[in-house]
């Protein structure tokens, strides 16, 4: 008898010491839920930040366009990127506690497992021992044949429980070891959300610089800003008459049944939230006099600085480019132009930053840089113009216009299609 009580006491004190490294592990899990909780919070309420900093964007674009306004709007840019900032910094902290908490749980387990298997073991050893004794030790012991019987019997209920136990142990490993694995894509967002990070902070220097540029250039004057509006509306309409002209005059093979078919939704939306601010064609602002009577060559999508910008489809970028840098405020300001394999062209422009370069496959989906007022622009928004590919070359053009040379996609009108028959 008193060996089976030996093998009882030996178990009950493995269990124990299990019990009690549970407890303590478990206390960290529930810190670290706490401060996951704590950076959830954290990030619904700059979320919401963001979204009022938005709607303040949305009504201050819709006011007449004045240069209190316009400091107004970059303003609220440089709230709303220190906010989106500091979300991010909190996405990449929950993400980073997130995994920690995983490994702590598994790890957790892992130990209970070793445990339960240790007791297990030596249970089942000294059951052998036990069912190995003769009949002769069993009567010399001065136990009873029902009563040896019965705590053999309890040494197997007991035996059950510890591999139930086990079973279920080992199902909840596998269950978190899934729920790691799957958690593990977080890793991969972190690189992102770091990538963001870099992001932001470059889009925030590039804010506060284009407000100094601002009033220097304005003296914070409102005529001055008048002035240079003025000046900015010319130079486009100037320019627009130059690229028309030298584009009339292409003539390039287009052969139509190498396009995939209008309304076959080949391409994919370019933003994650849509809002269509002007189509393609005759539209009510070219009819107004813009684009000197060719019609607006492509679609504007309403776009606060610094959203992330996506290829339409897979494809080779074949140029990026900044018209600013030789004819400022005239044109695309910062462009990227993607050939796809299907005979299309995809080309996206007013970029604040551009995350891609010539030559660079990408897929679709795949993030090209960040919408911005680059170019020619009444606001933050992303321009896409869709092309037949054989019709489209990316060029170097001496402009009279703005005195000097200029790189960015020309095209024979014939190639200028609607994007919203492939979208």
């Amino acid at each position: 008898m008193p060996k089976f009580r030996a093998v009882f006491l030996y178990t009950l004190i493995l269990l124990f010491l299990a019990f009690h490294t549970f407890s303590a592990r478990a206390d960290t899990i529930t810190d670290l839920k706490n401060k996951i909780t704590e950076r959830n919070t954290a990030i619904a309420d700059l979320e919401k930040e963001i979204a009022g900093y938005q709607e303040q964007l949305e009504t201050t674009g819709k006011e007449t366009k004045t240069l209190q306004n316009t400091i107004r709007s970059i303003d609220l840019e440089q709230k709303k990127l220190s906010a989106q900032i500091k979300l991010t910094e909190n996405r990449i902290s929950a993400v980073n506690l997130r995994l920690q908490e995983l490994a702590d749980a598994i790890d957790v387990k892992e130990n209970k497992i070793g445990e339960s298997r240790s007791a297990l073991g030596q249970t089942i050893r000294n059951l052998n021992g036990a069912e190995q004794q003769t009949l002769v030790e069993t009567i010399l012991s001065g136990a009873t044949l029902s009563t040896m019987w019965g705590v053999v019997d309890d040494l197997q209920r007991f035996q059950k429980n510890l591999e139930d136990d086990l079973n279920k142990t080992r199902a909840l490993k596998a269950n978190l070891e899934g729920v790691q694995t799957e958690t593990k894509k977080n890793r991969e967002r972190l690189v992102t959300l770091r990538t963001d990070l870099s992001d932001q902070n470059i889009l925030l220097v590039q804010n506060r610089k284009a407000k100094n540029t601002l009033l220097a250039s304005t003296k914070s004057k409102e005529t001055e800003y008048r002035k240079i509006l003025a000046e900015k509306v010319a130079k486009r309409d100037a320019f627009e008459r130059e690229l028309l002209q030298f584009e009339s005059e292409l003539r390039f093979a287009i052969d139509p049944s190498l396009l995939p078919a209008a309304g076959s939704g080949v391409l994919k939306w370019p933003l994650d939230s849509i809002r269509i601010t002007q189509k393609f064609g005759d539209t009510a602002f070219a009819k107004s006099g813009a684009y000197n009577g060719k019609g607006h060559n492509g679609v504007d999508f309403g776009a606060p600085t610094g959203t992330r910008v996506k290829s339409a489809l897979s494809g080779v970028v074949r140029g990026t480019g900044d018209t600013d840098a030789v004819c400022p405020g005239a044109s695309y300001g910062k462009w990227v132009l993607v050939e796809h394999a299907n005979g299309l062209s995809t080309l996206y422009a007013h970029f604040s930053l551009i995350k891609v370069a010539q030559g660079q496959y990408v897929g679709t989906g795949e993030l090209l840089g960040y919408s911005g007022d680059t170019g020619y622009s009444t606001g933050p928004h992303l321009h896409l113009t869709v092309y037949a590919t054989q019709g489209v070359r990316v060029m170097e053009r001496k402009s009279a216009v703005c005195k000097g040379t200029y790189t960015m996609p020309i095209a024979d009108l014939k190639a200028y299609l609607d994007p919203l028959k492939y979208l």
